[in-house]
């Protein structure tokens, strides 16, 4: 599961999960008049609240954060474990407003209804504004754009070397330098080669080889790491349709060619494919 791939709409469900699990720990029913010392049952001691409104919610959210944080979420039905997930969390809200018109769950209509029944305690108003608010976050997340952004922004990373080129130079690395003591560089023996000249009998550098073709001019194109805003698939670069993987927003790729609109993407695990829509994409 990748957690770089979730939403801020996501961010707001799990938000309003913690307040719901808070809130059922509250009391349930709230009567006027009475002593605080009267220690009245929280929500987990409603039947009817604990398994249409606090596990409904719970289970509504965890469906909803989960399936985004997987690659291919499973399908139950036909329908996405998303789908799933909203369709809980809105039969958790419709439940919570339920409940606070009719607390007593109607024994306070016993006897014609001249008595008045308790009324909707902290713990089930509490109810009410989480899984109103998970509900419209889990459907209004795929529709508004303020919500789809990341939720954890991207590390951004080493600025990559150009695709096939070797480390600048330094302490090690062929033709560089060596610093001698005191800083200064070493300078090359009389009659000795400069750093990056060719040696006598070797090709000219550009030259093609003996019996190789002439190297095709390079472009202007240099690998960059960039991030996708949302999920996009990643087609094989022989053309087929069918997705090798799907690129997840909060993660970081590197193109290293480019084809017309399109890029040629590796993963962290060394796969290739074309990302064919680029646009809106964050380069590193």
């Amino acid at each position: 599961m990748n957690i770089r791939s979730l939403t801020r709409g996501d961010g707001v469900v799990i938000g309003a999960a913690v307040l719901l699990f808070i809130a059922s720990f509250l009391d349930l029913y709230s009567v006027d008049g009475v002593s605080d010392s009267v220690d009245f049952p929280n929500l987990w001691a409603s039947g009817p609240v604990l398994l249409g409104v606090v596990l409904a919610g719970i289970i509504g959210a965890a469906l909803v954060v989960v399936a985004r944080g997987l690659p291919q979420p499973p399908k139950v039905a036909g329908l996405d474990l998303g789908q799933f997930g909203i369709a809980f969390t809105v039969f958790a809200a419709w439940s919570a407003l339920g409940n606070i018109f009719d607390v007593a769950g109607g024994i306070d209509n016993v006897g014609g209804g001249s008595s008045d029944g308790p009324d909707a305690g902290t713990g089930l108003i509490l109810a009410l504004i989480a899984t109103l608010v998970m509900a419209a976050a889990a459907v209004a997340t795929p529709l508004v754009p303020a919500l789809k952004g990341a939720l954890l922004p991207a590390a951004r990373p080493a600025a990559p070397q150009p695709y096939g080129a070797q480390p600048p130079g330094g302490y090690g690395y062929p033709g560089a330098q060596q610093a001698s003591f005191g800083g200064q560089p070493q300078q090359p023996f009389p009659g000795q080669p400069q750093p990056g000249q060719p040696q006598p009998g070797q090709p000219q550098p550009g030259q093609p080889q003996p019996g190789q073709p002439a190297p095709a001019p390079a472009g202007d194109f240099s690998p960059f790491w960039f991030a996708v805003p949302v999920p996009r698939p990643l087609f094989p670069e022989d053309g087929s349709p069918t997705p090798i993987a799907e690129l997840a927003p909060g993660t970081w790729y590197l193109a290293v060619e480019q084809r017309g609109p399109s890029l040629v993407a590796q993963t962290q695990d060394g796969r290739r494919g074309v990302l064919q829509d680029t646009s809106g994409i964050q380069r590193g």
